[in-house]
């Protein structure tokens, strides 16, 4: 209950919600809905959802996720809404093109990986799980016409992304309307009291506020969070664009991707996924823009506690030792993974071994590789394409920083 947590009064839940948002809109309204929860001792309604467009949650939903968490520990409801329905639409936000349209089989397999990942950060007994689907596949004709009649299209084309490519001539189809117009109804099925979204669902999140006074309930209060960058420092995280850190890969590839951000963006993960306090990441950022912290140790620390978050201390730690011997010590990792010589032949070229054991996707790229000397056998950097392998020796290659292979002699 709201009030027998301690610190939980108005000043104290401001202070933890206010952390690492873009926007509230409004201020004043958070106050109202707060203040009158304490007062009654009766949690909001917190909604953030979730379309299942990808079977994997990376740390750019952990942002949300991590909102979630602190509104659970400050005794409101949480809800997480699984958007199978919407799913199947395709979100228009940021789009210059229409999404492609995803099938029913693939939302419901998508969300059940959800709903296995998400209690990586949420508490499974605070979280409540629903699915859009769940009234929108009951509402018949006459609802869904009365939903449409509760905003203009001349609204929705304020919208960047629409307009846009009204202006470029683009097709805009008219099932595009209907995205925002059903998380806004979603909202009102569930009574939302505020709904958490990226920066770039803000105006998804307006048109609910808009659609629940038309249905007789108080608007939501919206808070915006940031969208974070990818590993390449550049883009928004993001499965389709191979830039993210999934939360259920293996520690040693979410210790390593995140050691692999650029010194630039790695204070912006700390502000964002870090739990440390904002005092401490600055006195990170002042220390190593004054000397007298390495940053490779500073994203040590970051990849250290985000790897304990989604598994465990010991697997932390085990992550860190195993990338101090394969990228400080250039050793080789024992778990790398070992085949037998393929071939019926005593000798084969290099590169033709390289994309036959699918090491790269052509036996062209392996010979670029091998040029630029990001190819090395026994520890060995090789430069000549030409370079042959003979059956009956073992080999341990490397490629690049993160591929690793050994060949033994076949038996």
């Amino acid at each position: 209950m709201i009030k027998e947590r301690a610190g939980v009064n108005l000043k104290e839940q401001l202070k933890v919600i206010g952390r690492g948002t873009e926007e509230v809109i409004s201020e004043e309204e958070l106050n109202k809905k707060l203040k009158k929860s304490i007062e009654s001792d009766k949690p909001l309604n917190i909604k953030a959802g979730f379309d299942p467009t990808a079977p994997d949650i990376h740390l750019g939903h952990t942002i949300l996720l991590n909102k979630m968490k602190q509104f659970q520990e400050l005794g409101h409801q949480v809800i997480f809404l699984i958007g199978d329905f919407t799913g199947m639409i395709g979100d228009p936000s940021g789009k210059n093109e229409t999404r492609p349209v995803l099938t029913k089989e693939e939302v419901i397999k998508n969300s059940e990986t959800y709903k296995n990942q998400i209690f990586k950060i949420l508490d499974k007994k605070k979280t409540k799980i629903v699915f859009n689907s769940s009234w929108m596949e009951k509402m018949n004709a006459e609802d869904l016409i009365k939903l449409c009649a509760t905003y203009t299209v001349a609204r929705m084309l304020e919208r960047d992304d629409f307009l846009k490519r009204y202006k470029e001539q683009r097709p805009i189809f008219i099932h595009e309307f209907l995205y925002p117009l059903v998380q806004g109804y979603d909202s009102v099925m569930l009574k939302a009291d505020i709904e958490l979204g990226g920066t770039d669902q803000k105006f998804n999140l307006l048109v609910a506020r808009e659609i629940q006074r038309t249905y007789g309930i108080e608007p939501q209060v919206i808070i915006t969070l940031p969208i974070l960058e990818g590993i390449d420092g550049k883009q928004k995280m993001s499965k389709s664009l191979g830039n993210y850190i999934g939360v259920d890969e293996p520690p040693k590839e979410i210790f390593g991707k995140i050691m692999s951000i650029n010194d630039e963006i790695m204070i912006r993960y700390f502000e964002l996924l870090s739990d440390i306090s904002l005092k401490e990441v600055g006195r990170i950022k002042i220390d190593i823009e004054q000397g007298k912290m390495n940053p490779k140790d500073a994203k040590v620390c970051l990849a250290r506690e985000i790897v304990e978050r989604f598994y465990d201390q010991e697997a932390a730690r085990d992550a860190s030792l195993e990338f101090d011997q394969v990228f400080k010590l250039k050793g080789f990792p024992e778990d790398a993974e070992e085949v037998q010589w393929p071939y019926g032949e005593e000798k084969k070229w290099l590169p033709q071994i390289l994309k036959e054991l699918k090491v790269t996707e052509s036996s062209s790229e392996a010979k670029r590789l091998i040029k630029q000397g990001a190819v090395a056998i026994n520890d060995e950097k090789i430069t000549d394409i030409d370079t042959c392998l003979e059956n009956g020796a073992e080999y341990r290659i490397k490629v690049g920083k993160k591929k690793f292979l050994k060949i033994i002699p076949a038996k």
